[in-house]
């Protein structure tokens, strides 16, 4: 059975709808772009299950999409300690729901409004408009940040602070087009390079030492 996300039920809806009363009232020819755009909703706002990978040490990906960035920088804002910052961008084609890249509390959930830049260009991390989801585990914090682009101009956090995810879980969509940024612990060993195709909730972004900690 194919499963949506909960977030593209009014889109599917209302699409469905205008192909209805287009074909009602003008015949079949007439509802072709409306029932196009009602197939492309379902298939935008899909959301297949996935097997996520066992092993507390390991970090997966939260997003669907390509890998554009990786460096380690000083994130001052949030964790406030080095970090490796991987950015993953996300087409129209990609399933949009993103996941908990690890075990861990919600410790805050801040939504910071901003501009619309294209997702690819490196300022648009804390230009644009972004949800910011800070997960804190017994030996480390990650920091995932939902990016607003272009196009996509609306990010959906369904999780609040205090709750407790597990790895793979499902927490928030982002609506049509965009970028996803992870900061992992720098003592984490990364596993993908730049261009990879990852798949939330199943591909291994990286794994860490915990005795290092």
């Amino acid at each position: 059975m194919i499963k949506f996300a909960p977030e593209g039920y009014p889109f599917i809806a209302s699409f469905a709808a205008i192909t209805i009363i287009a074909f009602l009232t003008g015949g079949i020819w007439v509802t072709a772009i409306p029932f196009i755009l009602t197939l492309f909703m379902a298939f935008f706002f899909r959301d297949p299950e996935r097997t996520t990978p066992e092993g507390d040490n390991i970090f997966v990906s939260p997003a669907d999409g390509r890998v554009i960035q990786i460096q380690n920088i000083v994130e001052e804002h949030y964790l406030e300690s080095s970090a490796i910052e991987i950015s993953i961008f996300m087409s129209p084609l990609n399933v949009h729901v993103n996941r908990a890249p690890c075990d861990g509390t919600v410790e805050s959930v801040v939504h910071t409004p901003g501009k619309f830049l294209s997702a690819f260009k490196p300022e648009a991390s804390l230009k644009n408009e972004n949800i910011a989801m800070l997960l804190k585990s017994d030996y480390y914090r990650v920091l995932v940040r939902q990016v607003a682009g272009a196009v996509a101009r609306r990010a959906v956090c369904r999780a609040k602070p205090g709750d407790v995810l597990k790895k793979g879980e499902r927490y928030g969509v982002i609506k049509f087009s965009s970028r996803l940024d992870i900061y992992l612990p720098e003592k984490t060993e990364i596993k993908v390079k730049l261009g990879d195709k990852v798949k939330a909730g199943e591909t291994i972004l990286g794994r860490i030492n915990k005795e290092k900690f």
